[in-house]
């Protein structure tokens, strides 16, 4: 039990009184919280290594930076909202920063740090929120949407589901092969755990399929079970200098709008589920939660990780009672202890990691239903939107025709009235962008 005087400092911190909620009950939906969003200390490394980015200091960043982040947001804000590198960000600096402009990894954690630092400034001065609330909400959710889409197509191909073809640029792969059936055996598994409710089913679908690929020769056991990991790989590995140098003031834009729409899409969807809404539908205390994202990517990248997000698997702990933010900061304590299962997370396979991140794309691709599909001024941009993502395998392209489209059929439709002037900035920006890049 809990003592009276033990009570009391939380109860000053976190108002649990004033909330009906107790230390017990915060801190099982802070277990909650992890246990849902946990498959990213083991997705994330899996990423970032495709970059060339060490796996053992990634997996320690991973988990620095989501302590940070989560610790942050529960004694700064006192939500219970949980942050850690976000999935479609990850996507965007491996497979698009590092592997499709050929940019070093190094450098590519530069701009994820000189994204942080636009973040924080933006935040401070208060235009972040001002910036958000111009943006129409159908390139909002397409974006969401469309790194859904982008996820799973990873997954796909991860799991060997999808290969490259000469012929149809995809096409199916060794369906009946080994790795193939046992990612897909994985996605099943998942998939009918979350149906059910299992909060851990993400981790089960990972453990299950690692299990077998072990037992199949696809998968070595570790030499150790805890091991202090080799964070010095990755830590202050970032090229500021040549992130400027080089000019990749676009990708530091994909990673500051992405990371935008990201957070506060999350985090207005987890307030009105936790009912903290105001009349005016604004979420009090905005500001301190939109710094906890901005500090901790900056710490992130100073680690080795991509920019990090608010997790919208916080809604398990929503759910499950919490509602302030010691839920948080239990989920940041579990993330400094994670960090040193390293050699554990070593042995996981892309092959047990790709059922994930389909789930997680269709997880994502939830809110679909709010596009207004039948007025084509909305529906065009956002479907240009979601399909440029994973068929260009870039983020910044189908961010840039949702840009450009959705401004150009306003006008044309006799509707420009209804654009904010500031989308019109945004779409002149990617027209210059292309013309510089095809310029060159």
């Amino acid at each position: 039990m809990i003592s009276m005087t033990a009570r009391i400092p939380f109860d000053r911190i976190f108002k649990l009184t004033e909330h009906g909620v107790t230390i017990r009950s915060e801190m099982a939906a802070g277990v909650t919280t992890f246990l849902t969003m946990a498959y990213i200390i083991f997705v994330n490394p899996s990423i970032l290594k495709e970059a060339g980015v060490p796996f053992s200091g990634a997996l320690f960043a991973t988990c620095i930076a989501a302590a940070i982040g989560s610790l942050l947001m529960g004694l700064l804000a006192n939500y219970p909202f949980a942050l850690a590198p976000g999935m479609g960000l990850n996507a965007y600096f491996t497979y698009t920063v590092v592997l499709g402009l050929k940019h070093d990894w190094h450098v590519a954690l530069g701009a994820v740090f000189l994204s942080g630092i636009v973040f924080l400034l933006l935040t401070l001065v208060r235009i972040r929120a001002l910036i958000v609330d111009a943006i129409p909400m159908t390139l909002k959710t397409a974006v969401a949407c469309g790194i859904g889409l982008f996820i799973a197509f990873i997954g796909l191909k991860n799991a060997g589901v999808i290969v490259a073809s000469p012929a149809t640029f995809v096409t199916l792969g060794h369906i009946v092969s080994k790795p193939v059936l046992l990612a897909l055996i994985g996605l099943v598994i998942t998939g009918a755990l979350m149906a059910r409710g299992f909060k851990m089913a993400i981790l089960i679908g990972i453990f299950v399929v690692t299990v077998a690929a072990i037992g199949f020769g696809l998968a070595k056991l570790p030499t150790s079970i805890v091991e202090v990991p080799a964070w010095r790989e990755t830590f202050l590995q970032l090229d500021v200098r040549g992130a400027l140098s080089i000019g990749l003031l676009d990708v530091v834009f994909v990673f500051l709008f992405v990371d935008m729409f990201d957070c506060i899409g999350s985090m207005m969807g987890l307030a009105q589920q936790a009912g903290y809404l105001d009349n005016q539908g604004k979420l009090p205390r905005i500001n301190r939660a939109l710094l906890c994202d901005s500090i901790a990517t900056i710490v992130g990248a100073l680690f080795g990780t991509s920019t990090v997000v608010t997790y919208i698997e916080s809604a398990t702990g929503v759910s499950e009672g919490g509602r302030t933010g010691l839920v948080a900061v239990t989920v940041a304590i579990l993330f400094l202890f994670a960090a040193f299962l390293s050699p554990i997370a070593g042995i996981i396979p892309a092959i047990a990691t790709a059922p994930a991140l389909i789930v997680v794309g269709a997880l994502m691709m939830r809110s679909v239903t709010a596009i207004r599909w039948d007025d084509l001024t909305e529906a065009i941009p956002a479907l240009l939107t979601m399909l440029a993502m994973p068929l260009t395998f870039s983020i910044a392209n189908g961010l840039a025709l949702g840009f450009i489209f959705y401004p150009l059929l306003k006008v044309l439709a006799g509707r420009g009235r209804e654009v904010s002037p500031l989308v019109y900035v945004l779409a002149l920006v990617f027209l210059l962008r292309y013309a510089y890049l095809s310029g060159e």
